[in-house]
């Protein structure tokens, strides 16, 4: 594994850290306990001289004199002795050491080694003096068990934590170069590629899962790219086939009615500006340029102006176009898209349902507003409907009727932009699109 691998790079500077922090609290836990080696050193050597100053006042001088003997004698006991009032040794091998009254240090030669005592020395009533002492090797023997225990456990600590972050940055290495694998395939032009989940649900897992949804979704994008080319080459192919027939038929014979001819030419090439248009107008729409025009419009005004401009087109072609409000409407949005939408649906409910059928516009107002359009025709297959808003896409595959199947994607597109959900659902009979609104 590379040294500039970032997880590698990670478990060793946590792991650094981690050794300093265990280092400065194993420093203060040393000083600490060295001060409480040292306090219960002193007060076991004070315990001791109070105790005998205490047999002072009980059997006097020979009872000092003769505990201070046998203590002296006994193996791993304190140090001791006591001195007349004019200094002169009495018990105990400290007699000599002239220690003055309170704490002080004694250095003992022993062979080739010096012994530091520690001292502390009180007068008794008469004058002697009383000396207890203890050798300052045992607090320093005890301050070396504890760093080599400690230094023993740091280096423990630090190599767990160095083999622990190396298998850890070794997992998260394996798991970035599968990633990695899959990135190169995807840019390969392998879509059908995935990221590798554990379903442990750590932050991989996740960065795998959004990763993949991507792919998903740009997959996605790309299967309606190709539908998309193919159906625009079949709805734009057909048009100009028929216009350069005509157009030379027109040339090959005089005698033919030239007039007919270019008005049916035009109508084609109106329908292929208007494919054109409606696909500029979308991409508009999705670019979200037109959010900073929102104003405040009632969905019941609008849907009072397209149904009354409707109607009588409706009525002659044997279909009723009827309104149901219940209330005022008023939301935020762009009053010519919002119109665009409702037309889309009225025509889209029109188009498709036989002589004699109803298509009803319902406005709901309230706290959540929405928008329904609804027919009793035949209606659609349940599987199509969220097909129906991709663009071009038409249930007569023939695509042998007039239309280009852009006027749902058109809905689809105002709905987003407004933050709206547009939905498609069984009338039974009949199909029913209803746009709710935040």
């Amino acid at each position: 594994m590379k040294v500039r691998s970032i997880s590698l790079r990670l478990a060793l500077i946590y792991t650094t850290a981690f050794a300093v922090a265990v280092a400065v609290l194993g420093v203060v836990m040393l000083i600490a306990t060295h001060a409480a080696l040292a306090d219960q050193f002193r007060t076991r050597i004070q315990a001791e001289s109070t105790a005998l100053a205490q047999e002072y006042k009980i059997e006097g001088l020979n009872g000092v004199l003769q505990a201070v003997q046998e203590r002296d004698r006994t193996p791993g006991a304190l140090d001791y002795g006591l001195e007349s009032p004019a200094g002169a040794p009495l018990a105990g091998h400290l007699a000599q050491a002239k220690a003055p009254l309170g704490w002080s240090n004694y250095s003992v030669r022993q062979g080739d080694k010096t012994e530091v005592e520690r001292l502390w020395a009180v007068a008794l009533p008469d004058g002697h003096r009383l000396i207890v002492g203890d050798d300052l090797e045992r607090v320093e023997a005890l301050d070396s068990i504890v760093m080599g225990g400690f230094a023993l456990a740091l280096c423990g600590i630090v190599a767990l934590g160095g083999l622990g972050g190396y298998w850890l940055s070794l997992g998260v290495q394996r798991r970035f170069a599968a990633m990695s694998a899959v990135a190169e395939a995807i840019s390969d032009g392998d879509l059908r590629q995935r990221m590798a989940v554990r379903e442990t649900g750590d932050d991989l897992d996740q960065l795998g899962s959004t990763v993949n949804r991507m792919l998903d979704r740009i997959a996605a994008l790309m299967d309606s790219l190709r539908q998309v080319s193919n159906d625009v080459a079949h709805d734009l192919r057909t048009p100009l086939t028929r216009l350069r027939q005509r157009l030379e038929a027109a040339l090959a014979s005089p005698d033919s009615d030239a007039r007919r001819t270019f008005e049916a030419s035009l109508d084609d090439l109106d329908a292929i500006l208007q494919t054109f248009a409606a696909l500029l107008r979308i991409a508009q729409i999705e670019g979200g340029a037109r959010r900073a025009g929102f104003r405040q419009v009632d969905l019941s005004e609008i849907a009072a102006l397209v149904v009354e401009s409707f109607a009588p087109s409706a009525e002659e072609g044997g279909r009723a176009l009827l309104i149901e409000e219940v209330g005022p409407a008023p939301i935020d949005g762009d009053r010519e898209l919002l119109t665009q939408m409702l037309v889309n649906l009225v025509e889209n409910g029109l188009n498709h349902t036989p002589v004699g059928a109803t298509v009803r516009v319902i406005v709901a107002g309230g706290a959540a507003p929405s928008l329904t359009v609804v027919d009793n025709g035949p209606g659609a297959p349940a599987q199509e409907y969220a097909k129906l808003f991709d663009r071009f896409y038409r249930l007569e595959h023939s695509r042998s009727t007039p239309g280009s199947g852009l006027g749902l994607s058109l809905v689809a597109a105002v709905a987003k932009l407004h933050g709206a959900q547009v939905s498609l659902y069984d009338a039974a009979p009949g199909l029913g699109a209803r746009v709710s609104f935040p």
